[in-house]
């Protein structure tokens, strides 16, 4: 199977596994459109020369929100793609706190790749944060969040000009929201 086939069936599987997945902005979008974003994100970091990081970005968030194991996703998409998710899951069987503080803590260690795909994952979180926060988020929480978020970027070892100029007008865009 070509690379684009395969792009495609693993936007049509996350769709699926996603489907009543609502983000948590007060918009409610579809989750699929935070997973679309981010996979465009790193397509267009990569120049599209990454499809199997293009497909991890699609299913990035399976295992940890949807419980699909790391194995399905390897027999379907291979092991790098299964490998590339599961460097970028958190552990939910860890409290929230604990979750956010090993993001910053592991950042560092990220493979290059996975960094990417971190980094455009924080990107578009923060990009809705800025136009659809949760509701019950006060302005001190979603600053929290952006200084967080940056905590978490601060550690990757990224280089793409293109992703971390993104993500900083994302930061600046939630916070001046968040300021009012």
């Amino acid at each position: 199977m070509d690379s684009l086939t395969i792009v495609l069936k693993a936007a049509e599987r996350a769709a699926h596994w996603h489907s009543a997945q609502r983000r948590k902005g007060a918009a409610q979008e579809p989750y699929i459109n935070h997973l679309l974003e981010v996979a465009r994100l790193v397509a267009e970091a990569t120049d599209g020369r990454d499809p199997d990081l293009v497909i991890a970005a699609l299913l990035h968030d399976a295992v940890e929100d949807q419980e699909v194991s790391r194995a399905a996703i390897a027999l379907e998409f291979g092991e790098d793609v299964a490998a590339l998710v599961m460097e970028v899951t958190d552990d939910k069987t860890l409290p929230k706190a604990r979750r956010k503080r090993l993001q910053i803590e592991h950042a560092a260690a990220k493979s290059p790749r996975a960094a990417i795909l971190k980094l455009a994952d924080k990107t578009s979180n923060l990009t809705t944060l800025a136009v659809s926060p949760p509701a019950n988020w006060d302005a001190s929480r979603r600053l929290d969040y952006v200084q967080w978020a940056r905590d978490v970027v601060a550690g990757l070892r990224v280089d793409s000009p293109f992703l971390l100029e993104r993500f900083s007008d994302a930061a600046d865009a939630a916070e001046r929201a968040a300021r009012g």
